[in-house]
């Protein structure tokens, strides 16, 4: 499958989803742009912005550019890594308290968390929404 562009339309439908999704969940806009460039808007955003789908061991299904910047993979290579090779084994109390307080607030805005891109290099996410 091809990465985000112009001649998929930025995958314009995943975009509203993932933007109806956050602003449904948090009161907040995710990006402010017109409707018809929110895919373009999103791939193209200053801030890291990456999904998943719901499988059992779920594979990410979305990176924005700065997305694969950080991880240092190209689309093809992102949309085949299972979310959790992406950081390193989280302690199995830290991993149930995160998962608690999303499940009682429906997410959660201050995660902090380290990854791992594909050289290796370890980089830190913070403040980030779950």
């Amino acid at each position: 499958m091809d990465q985000p562009n112009q001649k998929n339309g930025f995958f314009y439908e995943h975009a509203a989803l993932l933007i109806s999704s956050y602003q449904r969940l948090t009161g907040r806009r995710l990006i402010d742009c017109h409707d018809s460039d929110i895919g373009e808007a999103l791939f193209n955003a200053d801030f890291v912005l990456v999904s998943h789908g719901t499988e059992n061991d779920p594979i990410f299904n979305y990176g924005n550019k700065s997305a694969l910047k950080s991880f240092e993979l190209s689309w093809s290579e992102f949309i085949a890594l299972p979310s959790r090779k992406s950081a390193k084994p989280m302690d199995r109390d830290e991993r149930a308290d995160l998962l608690a307080r999303v499940t009682q607030f429906g997410f959660i805005d201050d995660y902090r968390g380290l990854r791992i891109s594909a050289s290796g290099r370890t980089f830190w996410i913070e403040n980030a929404t779950v």
